[in-house]
């Protein structure tokens, strides 16, 4: 499997980098605008994806489900749970949609949020509503796809999306002087963004749709966009509940956070916003290798190759905590030059600089966490990430961040201190469940469920 995990984590290292780097681009085109913008921008970004950690209840079981069925060979039964993720990212995709357009002042006075900033975020938030949505079903059918190996046809997708997206995003943020007929529109403002996003994504899920016809055979009727298959979604849920309250704890604890940088000022926001664009370059490698590891780890584990599964598991922690340090610490030496690409401003330029290097020990710690949490949920073994790991993120995460922060007073070094001192705790709990091989419990409960599944067929399954 050495050939097909390097095929596998290519296509989503590059399909991170440009994520990334699109969100970066956001930043900096919100930043243009004030640094009071960039901070709304960065706000409203982190309450999107705690909104889209409820589709997560399903969207962390549907990969490896799938990847664990083709592994098996099953593939009637991988098609099936394909067709009952559509529905399931209607619901829950559909229900965030309406609480981010209702309820986007509350959720962001509970961060916070200073009234220059509040006044900004608002808006974005409303106009991103039926992105989420729309992020939803393309998360379900990229998803599959990836699960099928086809990651290089995601990628492509993906490309389309973002350039879809950074094209139109600066015009209808700041308006553009080729726009003949309105030269004298200003453009919208932060809503742009959201606008550009919500067509990107109408264009990606046009070009999923037609991949899962040409490239898996599939061709989903529109009842699958709101009819719930019970049978198959059990499944999915079984890995997607912990996975999401996993995410989901994370998600809250790290909000806690930000509301304490928040009573810190308008400053400490941007600086915090503009050090976790460049961070997302440093934990992209364990990110692309997490998401490989849980597909082929998935195949392994529907083929029962679990000796396979654990070696390859082992080498890729290593890969990936080796490769983050290299650009942790690169990042750091030079923080002051890369800060420089979203302000000027001297108190965030030194602040960044300091929080870069704490930066080395964040990372390395969220390595464990990347790589290892996907392979445990792929084996079945979803659970344990979530209840190792829930003291750590309300202790440490949360309360780390106030305690050291603001009532020790240390500031954004207190808050970041608490991040990694979080990701380590949790990290190596992780570590330790692989290597002491917890996980085969769970390995041999997924094989005795997939015999039962098999030996209910009244007809075996046969892809042409």
């Amino acid at each position: 499997m050495k050939l097909r995990f390097g095929a596998v984590a290519a296509p989503l290292f590059v399909e991170l980098g440009i994520g990334i780097a699109v969100g970066m681009l956001g930043t900096r085109f919100a930043a243009h605008i004030s640094d009071a913008a960039g901070g709304a921008f960065a706000l409203t970004n982190h309450l999107f994806g705690l909104l889209f950690m409820v589709f997560r209840l399903v969207g962390a079981g549907i990969g490896v489900v799938v990847s664990q069925n083709l592994g098996a060979k099953q593939f009637a039964e991988a098609d099936r749970v394909a067709r009952a993720a559509l529905a399931a990212g209607t619901w829950m995709g559909g229900s965030m949609a309406v609480v981010a357009l209702l309820f986007a002042t509350p959720l962001l006075q509970l961060l916070n949020a200073p009234p220059d900033v509040l006044a900004l975020a608002v808006p974005l938030l409303q106009a991103l509503s039926l992105a989420l949505l729309l992020d939803a079903w393309n998360a379900c059918m990229a998803s599959v796809m990836r699960a099928h190996l086809r990651t290089r046809e995601t990628l492509w997708v993906m490309l389309v999306m973002h350039a879809v997206h950074v094209s139109l995003a600066w015009p209808l943020m700041h308006g553009a002087p080729w726009l003949k007929f309105i030269s004298d529109w200003p453009g919208m403002g932060l809503p742009g963004f959201a606008v550009a996003l919500v067509i990107s994504r109408l264009v990606g899920l046009i070009l999923h749709w037609l991949l899962w016809q040409r490239r898996l055979n599939l061709a989903p009727s529109w009842s699958d966009f709101w009819r719930v298959r019970w049978t198959q979604m059990k499944h999915i849920l079984h890995i997607g509940l912990p996975g999401a309250a996993e995410n989901l704890s994370w998600e809250l604890a790290f909000m806690v956070s930000v509301a304490a940088v928040g009573i810190m000022g308008t400053h400490a926001l941007a600086t915090q916003a503009y050090v976790l664009q460049f961070n997302m370059w440093i934990l992209i490698s364990g990110a692309a290798i997490g998401m490989a590891v849980e597909t082929v780890v998935g195949h392994l584990v529907g083929a029962r190759h679990l000796r396979e599964a654990h070696v390859l598991v082992k080498r890729a922690q290593t890969i990936g905590f080796a490769v983050t340090t290299v650009v942790a610490v690169m990042m750091a030496w030079q923080g002051s030059s890369l800060l420089g690409w979203f302000t000027s401003d001297p108190l965030i330029l030194e602040e960044g600089r300091r929080l870069f290097w704490w930066s080395i020990l964040l990372e390395t710690g969220r390595t464990f966490n990347l790589i290892v949490i996907s392979a445990l949920r792929a084996t079945g073994d979803s659970r344990y990430p979530f209840y190792a790991g829930a003291g750590s993120m309300a202790v440490v995460l949360a309360g780390g961040s106030w305690l050291l922060g603001v009532h020790w007073g240390w500031g954004l070094t207190g808050v970041w201190i608490a991040y990694a001192a979080d990701e380590w705790i949790r990290g190596l709990m992780m570590w330790h469940r692989w290597v002491s091989r917890g996980w085969i419990p769970h390995a041999r409960a997924t094989h005795a469920r997939m015999r039962h599944q098999a030996s209910a067929a009244a007809v075996p399954s046969v892809r042409t």
